[in-house]
């Protein structure tokens, strides 16, 4: 990262706290802000965080890994998370994932050579009864077929 990009990031970093304070309450509104504006938390802006809320950066980095939607390593510019619960199971999600994976040609886990999608398995949607679900960036869909993925995919790309 250049100095230019380190400061301007430092400058952010320090808007947020202003905004949400410094009290360890306010990581996760922090983090959150962070992940919006660079679809994932840098290592550096992890150490900047934790500078400025003075604690320790390993909680900083708990942080980030106890919750699935923060992420320490960048991924594409739109996230496909795909529900990976019994109920998605029960009503067909192994066919949209094969869709998928064949639509974008990437496997679960992984992010398309054009930095487009990055797709993976979300613990759970909340909307069991709608199965299968997925979403695209910020975006939830229920009742997936094959071809209602493929369509939603397309309108994304």
């Amino acid at each position: 990262m250049l100095t230019a990009e380190k400061n301007a990031m430092v400058e952010e970093i320090e808007l947020l706290v202003a905004k949400y304070g410094k009290d360890r309450s306010a990581l996760l509104s922090i983090l959150h802000e962070i992940q919006k504006r660079y679809r994932y938390i840098s290592e550096y802006a992890q150490q900047e965080v934790a500078r400025m809320l003075d604690i320790h950066p390993v909680e900083v980095y708990s942080f980030i890994s106890f919750f699935a939607f923060l992420n320490s390593e960048p991924k594409g510019r739109n996230l496909v998370r795909i529900c990976k619960t019994i109920s998605c199971d029960m009503v067909g999600k192994s066919a949209i994932v094969k869709t998928i994976e064949r639509e974008l040609g990437v496997e679960i886990g992984g992010t398309t050579k054009d930095n487009k999608f990055t797709v993976e398995y979300a613990n759970c949607l909340g909307l069991c009864d709608q199965g299968p679900v997925m979403a695209i960036n910020d975006r939830v869909y229920v009742k997936l077929t094959p071809e209602k993925a493929v369509k939603l995919l397309s309108e994304v790309k």
